[in-house]
């Protein structure tokens, strides 16, 4: 039996003082609520019931395994069971994705439903094993994940909160609130979190998934415009080369990944339905470092999010393009 506690909310006086920080650990640990404090109860009370299940599908994956004693090999035990329960469930194909990289990796990958997140951590537990994996995720998942913050974690899984364009549209904040304005801070300053923890990653050798549209969206391109070059895409990608790649010392390769869904897929998990998961043609560190990096001082990767997304397209059928 669960028993849902209800959520803490900031004080416009406390969150005016606290770093993004700050409140990622009160998310984490103290069972805050950010949605709740700024007005938008409704969009975590859409996701209660999902937090819920995934809550009680962690538990199960740890209770069930063993030896408890030995937290390694506890972990371990629950990743290979949680790798052979969810491949039945929700199953994909991953054939041809590195396994073994010497740099830190950057995946990204195109979102045409919420399905390919259960494949993507399935692969990334069964060919990557315990190798840290950041993965941003938008603020109404993130507060519904929390109860089992630590548990994800020991799984190899390291969350971190964002705002999506589409969120922030659905907060629907009153333009002169504080809330307003504190929601518009925290929205950039966890972008900001997301990229240093991104940096941190990397440089150990760890894995980083993005999905470049920040968003469900059944084509790669948004439109024909963007596919022609003629439309700026957002410069998720670009944005966090040029973040990397500020250190000199920046070993990190960017893998573009394309997700083909399975025929009449909805835009939810599609139980029992396989995905594949295909890489596209790597961007090596000195492939991007000699192409987009003409000076020390680069602010801009003009092309690069067009590219990074071209190579995407470029392994799936013309109807996924744009």
């Amino acid at each position: 039996m669960i028993i849902m506690i209800k959520k803490k909310t900031f004080t416009k006086n406390q969150l005016e003082k606290m770093t993004a920080e700050e409140v990622i650990d009160k998310l984490q640990h103290e069972n805050y609520s950010l949605l709740a404090t700024l007005g938008a109860e409704n969009l975590r009370k859409e996701m209660v019931n999902v937090g819920r299940a995934c809550n009680i599908a962690v538990n199960y994956f740890f209770r069930t395994t063993g030896p408890i004693t030995d937290a390694k090999k506890h972990n371990k035990a629950a990743r290979k069971k949680l790798v052979r329960v969810l491949s039945k469930i929700t199953p994909g194909s991953y054939a041809g994705m590195p396994k073994d990289c010497e740099n830190g990796l950057v995946i990204g990958f195109n979102h045409p439903s919420l399905g390919e997140i259960a494949r993507i951590l399935v692969m990334k537990i069964d060919i990557m094993g315990d190798k840290p994996m950041y993965f941003p995720v938008n603020l109404p998942w993130y507060e519904a994940l929390m109860p089992n913050y630590e548990r994800i974690k020991r799984l190899g899984i390291i969350l971190t909160p964002t705002i999506t364009p589409s969120t922030w549209q659905k907060m629907n904040l009153p333009m002169d609130s504080w809330q307003y304005e504190q929601g518009k801070r925290l929205k950039k300053e966890f972008r900001d979190v997301y990229t240093e923890l991104s940096h941190d990653a990397v440089k150990n050798g760890g894995v980083i998934f993005v999905a470049p549209s920040a968003t469900r969206q059944e084509t790669v391109f948004k439109n024909k415009e963007e596919y022609d070059g003629e439309e700026e895409i957002v410069p998720t990608m670009s944005l966090l080369a040029v973040r990397l790649y500020k250190d000199p010392k920046m070993k990190c390769d960017f893998l573009p990944m394309a997700v083909l869904p399975p025929e009449d897929f909805s835009r939810g998990l599609n139980f029992r339905k396989k995905y594949q998961l295909i890489p596209g043609k790597i961007m090596t560190e000195s492939y991007i470092r000699k192409k987009y990096f003409k000076n020390k001082n680069v602010k801009k990767l003009d092309g690069f999010d067009h590219e990074f997304h071209q190579r995407i397209a470029n392994e799936l059928p013309k109807r996924f393009w744009y």
